[in-house]
């Protein structure tokens, strides 16, 4: 199947390794640029390190002020990059924000401070239900992901001959940016007719609100589950 992986770097080279290795054609064409900050974390102490994307880990290589600290991450591709810059103790997470929360609450008492490494744009969670459940969540903005002005040329000729099948999405944020870059290139119509995967509900949720139909949802927000999906299809 001829698939477009329009996920930021340096998840898309991955996700399209992964594919061909299954017998895909992937297209590597992200829609989105994952750029540091630069900015230095704020002073402790804290109790334990939130990370909901391998995005920030990154920014927190040489932070000598975090060595030591409890990281909590959101999932297992998360954990071990983290485990790979030296950080921890690491748990690791379900794969989403309110497992995650979840997951701090069972370890940690409450009244505790925590660091939440995240970027420019993010969700309300797992802040909201820490701070409901007695936390104190600082945010360190660690990296931005910023959106391209036009869509990849490559993306944009594929869509133009028909030479793509279908699409896969890691986040809420590129999936409405592929689909806004469609539509602005003016082959928004062959956007759609692509067979669209998601790694979530709340993934998917940009693609439902525009009508578009979205053919499988993981069942867990695990890549091995989405490309087991892809595999699974008709071709």
């Amino acid at each position: 199947m001829r698939v477009w992986v329009a996920r930021p770097e340096p998840g898309a080279a991955r996700t399209g390794a992964a594919l061909a290795a299954r017998g895909h054609i992937p297209l590597v064409a992200p829609v989105l640029v994952v750029r540091p900050t630069d900015a230095p974390p704020p002073d402790g102490p804290f109790d334990g390190l939130l990370l909901t994307s391998a995005n920030a880990v990154p920014a927190l290589r040489n932070a000598e002020s975090l060595r030591g600290l409890p990281v909590f991450a959101v999932g297992a591709r998360t954990a071990a990059l983290a485990l790979e810059a030296g950080l921890g103790p690491v748990r690791e997470g379900p794969g989403d924000a309110a497992g995650l929360a979840a997951l701090v609450a069972s370890v940690l008492p409450a009244g505790g401070r925590l660091l939440h490494a995240a970027g420019t744009a993010r969700k309300p969670e797992p802040a909201a239900k820490l701070a409901a459940a007695g936390f104190s969540v600082a945010l360190f903005v660690a990296y931005s992901a910023d959106a391209l002005a036009a869509l990849p040329i490559s993306a944009k000729e594929s869509l133009a001959s028909g030479a793509l099948d279908a699409a896969l999405h890691y986040s809420r944020r590129s999936a409405a940016t592929a689909l806004a870059l469609a539509n602005q290139s003016g082959h928004g119509g062959a956007f759609r007719r692509l067979r669209h995967y998601c790694l979530s509900a709340d993934v998917a949720f940009p693609l439902e609100a525009a009508g578009i139909p979205v053919h499988v949802v993981a069942a867990r927000p695990r890549e091995t589950d989405l490309l087991d999906a892809l595999d699974a299809a008709p071709r």
